[in-house]
């Protein structure tokens, strides 16, 4: 099978070698004696997710924190107010004229 290089380096791969594969949408690749080598990858982002979290000792109430403070930011974004409290001025009021 004969598989094109585009000026963007991307490789379109032949339908049948795509389903041979099992339709994976990502593949590792490796460079072995000039020849590039795919291997398809079935990524599962929940066990790496979870694996991430383990290896830097969090639990579920540092989760439910992270969250409840994400949408605290997200909903201040989005109904414009800011974090911080507003600065007060005092206005000086005009002097009259005589």
């Amino acid at each position: 099978m004969l598989a094109k290089l585009t000026a963007k380096n991307q490789l379109t791969l032949p339908k049948a070698a795509v389903e041979a594969t099992g339709n994976a949408e990502y593949f590792e690749i490796e460079a072995r004696a000039g020849r590039l080598v795919l291997t398809p990858v079935r990524m599962q982002r929940a066990n790496a997710v979870r694996a991430k979290l383990a290896e830097l000792n969090l639990g579920d109430d540092d989760l439910a924190a992270a969250v409840a403070w994400a949408r605290k930011v997200s909903t201040m974004r989005t109904s414009g107010r800011v974090a911080e409290t507003p600065a007060r001025y005092r206005r000086t009021p005009k002097p009259r004229k005589p």
